[in-house]
């Protein structure tokens, strides 16, 4: 009865795994078929992918998108990681009567749906000459509330006793910020930095909106209009589709250890 049990349960597995892997393996082989195979559901590889590579880099560009999104992705992740680790640390340390309204205000925001903020977000940038900038879709994200949300959570853990001891032995807001408790936090600033990353570099709706000449157009907005033409060429978007998720994955890979202990919390 063991031996059933355990073959069903690797079975099991095997298919779950096979249904999880089959979407990246198809995105592989296509990128390496022209556009006709694929459409017909080839399965194996072909002998087009320096063609498509060639198309995706010479004529759609996708490389000067891969750099937007590179570019954003790097500095919103960082300015998110300072912001709202800052703020999260506050949030906890520092005594204030309204904190607590604050943060529930805050909780409440992040119910809000993204599409209700879109035309007020549109205004607000407009007035401001800030349409078609970088600067559209960098401001909105570095003070993301769920990222406040998360360090202020897990800074509720962050030991007290060390605080307290650093500011009788003399040192200030910003040496104990800097020196002992982002140290201390960095699975927390893995977990989070992952997200922000991968929140920034999978952008969509709002650089869509805001971002209007194709020269600053990222890569997720650079695959759709890929994909968008009267006789788009599979092959080319399926090099852009590998181009926006190996990013993802190799930050995710090299993080995961960390980002396992940032979000149950640890602080080392």
């Amino acid at each position: 009865m063991k031996i059933v049990r355990n073959v069903c349960k690797n079975l099991f597995l095997i298919l779950v795994s096979f249904i999880s892997v089959f979407p990246f393996y198809w995105m592989i082989v296509g990128m390496t078929n022209e556009s006709k195979d694929i459409t017909m559901g080839k399965l194996t590889f072909g002998n087009a992918f320096f063609t498509n590579v060639t198309n995706a880099f010479e004529k759609a560009d996708l490389w000067h998108a891969f750099f937007n999104s590179a570019q954003l992705a790097i500095v919103i992740t960082f300015f998110s990681l300072l912001i709202c680790s800052v703020a999260g640390y506050a949030f906890v340390v520092f005594p204030s009567r309204g904190k607590e309204i604050l943060f529930m205000v805050l909780v409440a925001s992040m119910m809000v749906p993204f599409a209700t903020k879109l035309i007020p977000m549109f205004r607000m940038f407009s007035s401001m000459k800030l349409l078609n900038t970088f600067w559209a879709i960098i401001l909105p994200a570095i003070g993301a509330p769920f990222l406040i949300f998360f360090f202020r959570q897990n800074t509720e853990s962050f030991p007290k006793e060390t605080i307290e001891a650093a500011r009788v032995d003399g040192c200030s807001e910003y040496q104990i910020f800097a020196r002992i408790y982002a140290p201390m936090m960095k699975s927390t600033y893995a977990a989070a930095g992952i997200f922000a990353f991968m929140a920034s570099w999978n952008n969509y709706m709002w650089p869509l909106i805001a971002l209007q000449s194709n020269s600053k157009f990222t890569l997720p907005l650079a695959v759709a209009n890929l994909a968008a033409d009267f006789n788009p060429d599979y092959g080319m978007i399926m090099v852009g589709i590998v181009m926006s998720t190996i990013p993802t994955v190799i930050v995710f890979f090299c993080l995961q250890k960390a980002f396992v202990e940032g979000m149950v919390g640890s602080v080392k």
